[in-house]
């Protein structure tokens, strides 16, 4: 093996192990994934703790059962190793419900299992003969493993406390040994002991990894979930933006595409121009023009919120929208006269902010519709029938800055708006037809909705 080869093994080996070492640079610790992990840590050390009183307080009832009723098997020196422990375990609970234990909770572990395996080799030392707890060492150094894994160096640091305690007392002070199984030797119990806490160890260590890679996973998952709610969401409101709530649902439930047509009785229908922006789209640069006109176009997306209408489509510099569906409403007509106000005005507003007067022509018309979406792309709520025709030559046909209004619409509204004759006039493809303009809404009637309604009335009657 060459010096490259050995360098690049050495180098494999240095990250195996780097890999391995918890919360060394290559695997650094999420914060979340940290405090998870002392909640964790926090419980499982309650729940031990817990445990160990239960078990002690039954020894601890044996004990007192002994002493009343078979005197001869009372052992005085274990029911105070019984107490010793039950106190240390009381005071480890105590500090869990601390800060201070929180914060410390590597610490609390080492104290909470020092107490419960050196008691007794403390006590064996006092009297003048040791011997390994090889009842209670074992068992704590599972139930740590499968009860409380923290970290492995904790682990083998709280193992490796009470044995070497054993070994200084045994090596060091001379004190004499008595090992309870006669065929098991010095050599041998060290060997069971440690690899006992070699195994333990590892089961924890590897948990570790387990718990690491499970929490990073369901992290990620949760983030992809949150991801795509915000997508479906996002997608949910692009949807709801082309189409009215009701129709998207119920395409959504089709399990095959068909075409979706409701017929409406009674529905009002707007068409609104902008004189003169053709003319103007070949004086300023188109971005400028688009600017103005998505200014114009979102003031009157507002207003059809406001009133409840809803907007069908723009074309070039018109604007469609309809009242009374997808869902009928009462007060349908109201409703596109008081936004087909509210259009001028907000249209006076925007030529206020900017240099140029804008005016503008709007026809209604109210009538049966049949309105609905076809074909299989690009999916569009649209309407059909003579009411939108008559709607579109109202305006076409109609005065700048006024609302041009059918003989139909002017008999629904003429008790609750004040009208202007404009006579019959010959409309394309209809003939000689009677129109009236909308000036106003009567001042003793209420607004079907006030978001940007003028407080004034005789504001709204000069209008």
């Amino acid at each position: 093996m060459n010096l490259q080869s050995m360098q690049n093994w050495l180098g494999t080996i240095r990250c195996r192990l780097l890999e391995a070492w918890p919360h060394s640079p290559r695997q650094p610790t999420h914060p979340d994934y940290q405090r998870w992990r002392d909640r964790f840590v926090r419980r499982r050390l309650i729940l031990g703790a817990v445990l160990v009183c239960c078990v002690y307080f039954t020894f601890f009832g044996l004990e007192l059962w002994h002493l009343a009723f078979e005197i001869e098997k009372f052992n005085r020196d274990w029911i105070v190793v019984q107490l010793v422990t039950l106190a240390a375990t009381g005071l480890c609970f105590g500090w869990l419900r601390s800060r201070w234990g929180y914060q410390r909770l590597g610490w609390v572990f080492v104290v909470f299992s020092i107490s419960i395996t050196l008691t007794p080799l403390v006590q064996r030392i006092f009297t003048g003969i040791l011997a390994p707890s090889l009842m209670v060492w074992p068992l704590v150094f599972l139930a740590q493993a499968t009860l409380i894994p923290v970290y492995w160096r904790l682990h083998a640091i709280a193992q490796l406390i009470p044995l070497g305690v054993y070994l200084g007392a045994s090596t060091l002070l001379g004190i004499p040994t008595q090992i309870p199984i006669p065929e098991l030797t010095q050599g041998g119990l060290m060997l069971y002991l440690g690899w006992t806490c070699a195994i333990c160890d590892l089961s924890v260590l590897f948990y570790e990894k387990m718990q690491r890679a499970e929490f990073t996973a369901r992290r990620q998952l949760e983030e992809a979930y949150d991801r795509l709610s915000e997508e479906q969401a996002r997608s949910e409101k692009l949807l709801l933006n082309i189409l009215p709530r009701p129709i998207a649902q119920r395409l959504k439930a089709q399990t095959r595409h068909c075409a979706i047509a409701d017929s409406f009785s009674d529905a009002g229908v707007l068409f609104a121009d902008i004189v003169g922006f053709t003319k103007l789209s070949g004086q300023i640069s188109p971005p400028e023009l688009v600017e103005l006109l998505n200014e114009i176009f979102s003031q009157f997306d507002r207003l059809a919120d406001s009133y409840g209408l809803e907007k069908i489509k723009t074309i070039g510099d018109a604007y469609m929208a309809v009242s009374g569906l997808p869902e009928p409403r009462a007060d349908f007509d109201a409703a596109i006269a008081d936004m087909a106000l509210e259009m001028k005005q907000a249209l006076r507003a925007f030529n206020r902010r900017h240099p140029h007067q804008f005016q503008m022509r709007i026809g209604i018309a109210i009538g049966p519709v049949v309105a609905g979406v076809i074909g299989l792309k690009k999916f569009i709520y649209d309407l059909w029938g003579d009411t939108v025709n008559l709607a579109s030559r109202m305006e076409s046909h109609g005065v700048p800055d006024c609302i041009q209004v059918t003989e139909t619409t002017y008999e629904r509204l003429k008790d609750r708006y004040e009208f202007e004759s404009r006579g019959a006039i010959d409309i394309k493809g209809k003939g000689t037809m009677t129109t009236y303009l909308l000036l106003a809404k009567r001042p003793s009637q209420p607004l079907t909705a006030g978001v940007t309604a003028s407080p004034n009335p005789k504001k709204n009657a000069q209008d």
